[in-house]
């Protein structure tokens, strides 16, 4: 985590100028790439060099990257953010291999508006592929740079030095010198070239190894480890009032008696925005909760209460073609048409939204778990009407994110109730009813299938129709948060608009990665939403991967042939290949024997985005005929993410993605009727348990020495939901397609068995 309480007027000018390495930083290309709104799909930092790799596109010069000072300490710095999957470590283990430093001797600066490179988003698994690769040139740039400046000063050529590992360049006579030693006579504010020379596996020293997590610690100890843990001095605590649900509207006291109230110091309302202000959190908290049992306004328009298929199809749609193929093939022998769902999701952060702001000197510092650390910045600056050169944000991270949660919503909250208390630092938390009824939801989904074979088992129809509001509302400015919509004058919810493929937001996914001959893919965008929803972690993917891999297997059963043999013979991807066949080698699928009518197998497979990394998933489970639950007993992955720069990270990405898709396949869906969600708790909105986790989870992960990264973080929610989905087919007989898959639902449709 960045230290944070130090850190509220530091500017990168004078950050860098302590350093040992002349810099002459210039604020012209950073000004040119924050004008971008970074809005996932949205337009993301300014290209300025197309020829460079990763995020270096748009921030070419090697000062906005890494700074060395007299020691030979370095300092790095990335736009992207730690959401608890590891990047801090990972991307300390790519900049020092490739400067060719012990992890001890480099800091890594995540985004922070004030130091770091605008990378947009920390979403759609882009941190690897977008950071990681600007970071590794980066940092091979300036150590082909140190090691020119020492061949000049040894008087030797290039040739004859090599780095140690430790900050030294020695050269073949026995000479040497350090990096801290050169620091002050190298300037960094040059471009980087696209073509220094990385090093090899076979030089690794860092990467590729099993690096512990730095994150970690303070997680097990007790430590300050997310927002949530804050705590700066003469800090006051802030609580929002406003109703219990999106678009509910409270009937509060005068504001005089509300000022009146024992324990609020301050009373903040403009127009239908709300907060109660005090010196403790307790106070804040009894204040919000008698003011919240006030009477409230139903929302505008009723909350749907029918079933998501009805709902969805209700709306207008605009038709997007997202894949057209027509070969002449026979026509199939065998069809098979079917319908999958998935409800609306909550994030279900474990810790409710949190912000801390803090107007002081005339700037305004804003502490955000958000994934849109620039963002929250541009927003507040809208909101508040203020320069945005008198704002700055930065991310620490959050109990639970992967998406957008609260934390965009709270952090501009913040940012309005800190103008209202100059020199005190605000810290202003939602509270667990809060989150679950304001935040946005990953979006209901509807999807149509319809495939058939022909004599041979060859898959010659293919036709696959997807209907989904946007999943791309991040904000980029006030009309995105709720505070917008309510202050006087208030900001205009801006029109959900689709993310074009290929990577896609509905239609993630949808476009199958195997070879087949005709395929006809089509996504029913739905701009009008009926409850509040933006990105969820793998966005469509979830549904249209569970749907394509849900269907491989009945197909399979149609033609009466093996799952994995079906998929294979329909692959022409190697990785891919490999990829399933690595899991199914590990889980012995060929050797796997059923133990009786509730117990079965299954696997799925998929490419994240088909850009990202490759995951095949095998399942083992068995089934409860008395209560219907599904007990996991064996899960075995195999991912493909291209060089590996933490083997266990890798581990822990595949690990975390099988258990978050196994609770939303069984486990969660929001509910409400026509005025309020009513999952305000984790009574009513139930998430996976330590005793419903698998048994085992073992992960294989593929050596690609010299592949590019590829983003694993949303790699394998979509495989594993429908892995379960064939294990459960084949241990039941009965086909779900409408998640969750609750015990309830199982134990109703096996009652007979």
């Amino acid at each position: 985590m960045n230290s944070v309480p130090r850190l509220p007027i530091i500017s990168r000018r004078s950050f860098l100028a302590s350093s040992g390495i002349a810099v002459a930083f210039s604020l012209v290309s950073p000004a040119l790439a924050q004008l971008a709104g970074g809005g996932e799909g949205g337009p993301g930092p300014a290209i300025l060099a197309p020829d460079l790799p990763g995020s270096l596109k748009s921030w070419p010069y090697l000062d906005s990257w890494i700074q060395i000072d007299a020691a030979g300490q370095a300092t790095v710095f990335t736009g992207k953010a730690e959401l608890g999957q590891g990047i801090r470590t990972a991307l300390l283990q790519v900049a020092a291999e490739e400067l060719d430093l012990p992890p001890a001797q480099v800091t890594l600066v995540t985004v922070d508006t004030a130091l770091t490179p605008d990378e947009g988003l920390t979403a759609g698994s882009h941190s690897m592929q977008d950071s990681g690769t600007a970071l590794r040139n980066a940092a091979a740039n300036v150590r082909m740079l140190l090691v020119q400046n020492a061949a000049t000063r040894l008087n030797v050529t290039v040739g004859q030095l090599q780095t140690q590992g430790d900050g030294t360049i020695r050269s073949r006579d026995g000479r040497q010198i350090t990096y801290g030693d050169i620091a002050s006579s190298l300037s960094l504010h040059v471009e980087a070239i696209p073509n220094a020379a990385l090093r090899t596996k076979s030089q690794f020293r860092t990467m590729g190894t099993d690096l512990q997590r730095v994150d970690i610690p303070a997680k097990t100890t007790g430590g300050q480890a997310f927002i949530q843990d804050m705590r700066l001095p003469g800090m006051l605590h802030a609580r929002v009032v406003r109703g219990p649900s999106e678009g509910t509207r409270l009937k509060l006291p005068p504001v005089a008696d509300i000022e009146a109230m024992p324990g609020i110091l301050k009373f903040v309302k403009n127009g239908d925005f709300h907060a109660v202000v005090s010196e403790t959190e307790w106070d804040a908290i009894r204040a919000m909760r008698h003011l919240q049992a006030s009477p409230f306004e139903g929302p505008g328009k009723p909350f749907p209460t029918g079933n998501i298929v009805d709902t969805l199809k209700a709306l207008p749609a605009r038709d997007i073609v997202i894949l057209d193929v027509a070969k002449a093939v026979v026509v199939p022998v065998k069809t098979v048409s079917a319908r999958y769902t998935r409800p609306w999701i909550s994030h279900g952060s474990i810790g409710p939204s949190c912000a801390v702001a803090w107007l002081n000197e005339d700037l305004l510092t804003i502490w955000t778990h958000s994934q849109g650390t620039y963002d929250v910045r541009r927003v507040a600056a809208d909101l508040l009407g203020r320069p945005i050169e008198k704002i700055r944000a930065i991310h620490v991270q959050g109990a639970g994110c992967y998406g957008q949660n609260g934390a965009d919503d709270v952090a501009a909250e913040a940012a309005l109730i800190a103008m209202s208390v100059p020199g005190r630092p605000v810290r202003l938390q939602w509270m667990r009813e809060q989150e679950f009824g304001w935040e946005p939801l990953g979006p209901g989904m509807v999807t149509e299938l319809e495939a058939g074979l022909d004599a041979s088992n060859r898959i010659v129809l293919w036709k696959h129709d997807v209907w989904s509001n946007p999943h791309n509302n991040r904000p980029v400015d006030a009309g995105g948060v709720l505070v917008g919509n309510e202050v006087v004058p208030s900001f205009p919810v801006p029109e959900g608009k689709p993310i074009p493929m290929p990577e896609g937001d509905g239609s993630r996914n949808s476009n199958p990665l195997y070879d087949l001959p005709n395929m006809n893919v089509v996504y029913h965008f739905i701009k009008d939403m009926p409850l509040r929803v933006s990105a969820l972690r793998s966005l469509g993917a979830h549904l249209n991967v569970f749907s394509i891999e849900s269907m491989l297997d009945e197909l399979a059963r149609e033609g009466g042939i093996d799952p994995l043999e079906l998929r294979l013979n329909h692959m022409a991807d190697e990785r891919a290949r490999r990829v399933m066949q690595t899991a199914a080698t590990a889980f012995d699928w060929k050797g796997r024997s059923r133990k009786g009518p509730l117990h079965g197998f299954g696997m799925a497979f998929a490419r994240y985005k088909n850009l990202g990394a490759y995951c095949a998933i095998c399942l083992e489970v068995e089934v409860n005929q008395d209560t219907g639950r599904i007990l996991v007993r064996r899960v075995q992955a195999a991912v493909d993410c291209g060089e590996v720069v933490n083997p266990n990270g890798a581990q822990n990405q595949i690990e975390g993605a099988i258990v978050q898709s196994l609770s939303w396949c069984t486990r969660e869906a929001v509910t409400n009727d026509a005025t309020v969600r009513t999952s305000f708790d984790w009574s009513a909105y139930p998430i996976l348990r330590f005793l419903d986790i698998p048994e085992k989870i073992d992960v294989v992960v593929e050596q690609q020495p010299g592949q590019p990264f590829l983003g694993i973080a949303e790699a394998g929610q979509g495989p594993t939901s429908a892995a379960l989905a064939n294990a459960l087919a084949d241990a039941t007989g009965v086909r779900f397609r409408d998640m969750p898959l609750t015990p309830e639902k199982v134990r109703a449709a096996i009652v007979t068995l």
